[in-house]
């Protein structure tokens, strides 16, 4: 059975039970009144004939506004016979009353039937003008009452079916209204389920529990759909990274294949040749290597990571600083260091500017000069190599791009792509410029927690040597970064 067939159901059932007890009552009401009326004015003519004491030859009457006087009575002696009587209905002289008759105390309330008569009967002990005790009965007719006590049980009984038939239809109608929210829920959830679609939303009706319902579920649509967005993309953003990485994979592999292949068939290359041959190998097998480690460290970054802690940020870039001279020692690494806190992962913070070092490195010339900064607002670093042209600024951070300029230098092409990874994961952005006297700047922005520049009253630490190099700065308080 359907909620809306037993909704109404329901309403119909309540609205019955209420129309009925309203309806017997009513019914008990009006009959208790029409009834009390005519015993009413039984009593009143009993009274008027004890306080008189007179039976004969006629029993006292009543006025008009208590009734006037009953259409029939009878006096009835001990012996069951009929002493006199008014009226053409001959009363009913029963056990009960020929006691009344016999004692002349008590008195009886009664219905009577005499023929097709209904009659109210009220029977009391009174005294003939012969001194005998009898019982007088006084008599009115229910048929009239009757009447109106049918009539009135007929409109009753329609207003009690059509009450029910009412409170059936409305109950329907405002189910119908009520349940139109959720017949939607049912047909959105129909719908996606079909067609898993998740742009549909609910309409919200009211501000009731139905339409809390309504919003809960446009709200875990919202989600759905995000979340099943944001799948997609990880989904078409790995596709895209398997398929750039086989491409970019094939071109080292097939060198490395053929450079082996003519080891391996050369038996008459001489010394020179093989030396180069196997430079060429080595060569092309770390190139390889660090492509798959830069693809292994980009897979990585869309898993969830440790979590974050707060990190000397300036610490972390002195760490990469002193790498970078290692690697590079042709190139001259200054650093303006401030001592700045960031929330996040040292590791790869660490990685992200390794990776902006190196491939300053790599575009700047013998003996040039790469610069480190650390301040409040994130890391810069700037080479004074020969720029990055406008047109490729906004695709320097995508997988695999190489400008015209990185175009045969070594590199797998990820070492940037992992550098906006990692800032967009500590909640920054990753950016590019040329300057104005030549050189790329480039700048991670990233929320810091505070300068403790001013909290320590040290100043900046610059380096400016090459493998070792030499603080001229004030040292600043070691605090752990791991």
């Amino acid at each position: 059975m359907s909620l809306r067939k037993r909704l109404t159901i329901v309403a119909a059932s309540s609205v019955a039970v209420a129309v009925l007890i309203a309806v017997v009552v009513s019914y008990l009401v009006v009959r208790d009144q029409l009834r009390g009326s005519v015993d009413d004015s039984l009593r009143a003519q009993r009274t008027a004939v004890q306080q008189t004491g007179r039976v004969y030859p006629a029993i006292p009457g009543i006025p008009g506004s208590a009734g006037g006087p009953a259409p029939y009575w009878q006096i009835a002696l001990a012996d069951g016979e009929p002493l006199r009587q008014q009226g053409n209905v001959p009363l009913p002289i029963t056990p009960d009353i020929q006691h009344i008759a016999a004692t002349g105390n008590g008195s009886e309330l009664t219905d009577v039937r005499v023929g097709d008569d209904h009659l109210r009967m009220l029977t009391f002990g009174v005294t003939t003008e012969d001194g005998q005790t009898a019982a007088l009965e006084l008599a009115r007719p229910l048929n009239g009452t009757d009447a109106v006590l049918a009539s009135l049980r007929l409109v009753l009984l329609l207003l009690f079916v059509g009450g029910i038939a009412l409170a059936a239809i409305l109950g329907r109608v405002a189910s119908r209204r009520v349940l139109a929210p959720l017949g939607e829920v049912a047909g959105a959830a129909r719908h996606i389920e079909e067609t898993e679609d998740l742009t549909a939303r609910l309409r919200v009706h009211a501000d009731d529990e139905v339409g809390q319902l309504a919003r809960r579920f446009n709200a875990m649509l919202d989600r759905l759909e995000s979340s099943r967005v944001a799948l997609d993309e990880s989904a078409r953003a790995q596709r895209q990274l398997v398929a750039d990485a086989s491409h970019e994979l094939r071109t080292p592999v097939t060198s490395l294949r053929t450079n082996i292949e003519v080891l391996l068939d050369g038996a008459e290359l001489d010394p020179e040749d093989r030396r180069r041959l196997l430079a060429d190998v080595v060569e092309q097998s770390e190139e390889l290597s660090a492509l798959v480690n830069d693809l292994i460290e980009l897979a990585r970054g869309d898993q969830p990571g440790p979590e974050p802690d707060e990190v000397r940020l300036d610490r972390v870039a002195e760490e990469s600083l002193a790498r970078a001279r290692r690697n590079a020692p042709g190139i001259v690494f200054a650093a303006e260091l401030a001592p700045v806190l960031v929330d996040g992962v040292p590791e790869r913070l660490a990685r992200a500017i390794n990776n902006l070092l190196d491939n300053a490195s790599r575009h700047s010339p013998p003996g040039g000069v790469v610069t480190l900064r650390v301040h409040e607002r994130g890391v810069e670093v700037r080479d004074h190599g020969p720029g990055i042209p406008l047109e490729d600024q906004p695709y320097v951070f995508d997988r695999f791009f190489r400008g015209p300029g990185s175009r045969g230098r070594h590199g797998s092409g990820l070492g940037l792509a992992i550098v906006r990874q990692v800032t967009e994961q500590h909640g920054g952005t990753a950016s590019v410029h040329t300057a104005p006297d030549g050189g790329a700047v480039f700048t991670l922005a990233l929320p810091t927690i505070a300068d403790l520049h001013d909290a320590t009253g040290t100043g900046t630490d610059t380096d400016t040597g090459t493998d070792t190099g030499t603080d001229t700065g004030a040292e600043t308080e070691a605090l752990p970064y791991g």
